[in-house]
């Protein structure tokens, strides 16, 4: 993989199993929009448009450096997803086809206070909605990023009440974002530490914010701090797991299981038709 400065930005060649849509409009993220052939979004600051040509990644607005210390991990481009999705096809037969069929997914790099407040704000939600909520809560309270605006801080966010969300038309979820903002910014709730703690604990730590549970916690774990072991369940991937994989648990996935249920996820709602 070589990075070229272009004049709109870069160009990265040797990119492999790497799909945009996959990627980033798969319920990862919620900052992205399809444009023109590519995606333009914002993430730590940055606001960019990918594309891919092939084996070659264009990436506008941006220099070597930020390909360097942002991108290139936010797309996780250093792990060899090709001898993940060979260990973890030996696993099940289906899981093998759900890895051939979504074989450009990639885990992001999130910022991890922003994945865990947009996956608090998706509980009980859809994706429209949740991208709806988190542009109002950007647009409301974030900073002025190129032609849109960053993910407000967990310390902007902590001196205000729950009452003060209501723009974002996020209804009961306006006090679980408070709380876990004041928790994150106190360091009440240490996220970075959750990147090595034992899991179990990493989980009940963001899991002392209100209104996280475990499949909030997971997802934050997974997206946000790429403890790429956190399988989470839904009741999408629950039906999926039991039609699916019904002698299996989250468990017997082994150490890339949140690659697996990336996998699992898209390729079952890319096939509705095993579920009738």
């Amino acid at each position: 993989m070589k990075c070229f400065k272009t004049e709109t930005g870069v160009k990265i060649t040797g990119v492999s199993d790497l799909d945009l849509a996959q990627t980033l409009d798969c319920g990862q993220s919620f900052r992205w929009a399809e444009c023109s052939g590519g995606f333009r979004g914002i993430a730590f600051g940055r606001e960019v448009t990918m594309r891919r040509d092939g084996d070659v990644l264009y990436i506008d607005n941006c220099d070597e450096n930020d390909f360097e210390k942002i991108w290139k991990p936010y797309l996780d481009l250093d792990l060899d997803y090709k001898a993940v999705r060979e260990s973890i096809s030996a696993l099940h037969p289906i899981l093998s086809e759900a890895a051939q069929y979504a074989s450009g997914i990639r885990i992001l790099r999130q910022e991890p206070w922003e994945a865990l407040c947009t996956f608090i704000i998706s509980q009980n939600n859809n994706i429209k909605r949740i991208k709806g909520i988190v542009a109002r809560l950007c647009e409301t309270f974030g900073e002025p990023v190129g032609s849109g605006y960053g993910f407000p801080t967990a310390e902007r966010l902590a001196v205000l009440e729950p009452d003060d969300l209501a723009p974002l038309r996020a209804g009961f979820r306006n006090k679980y974002i408070i709380d876990g903002a004041r928790k994150v910014a106190s360091r009440e709730v240490r996220l970075e530490n959750c990147r090595t703690l034992p899991y179990d604990e990493a989980r009940a730590e963001l899991m002392k914010i209100k209104g996280v549970g475990v499949k909030v916690a997971d997802c934050a774990l997974l997206y946000g701090l790429h403890r790429i072991e956190a399988f989470p369940v839904d009741v999408w991937m629950k039906r999926a797991m039991e039609r699916l994989f019904p002698d299996m648990t989250p468990s017997d996935f082994g150490v890339y299981a949140g690659i697996a249920q990336q996998y699992i996820f898209h390729y079952s709602r890319m096939h509705p038709q095993l579920f009738k």
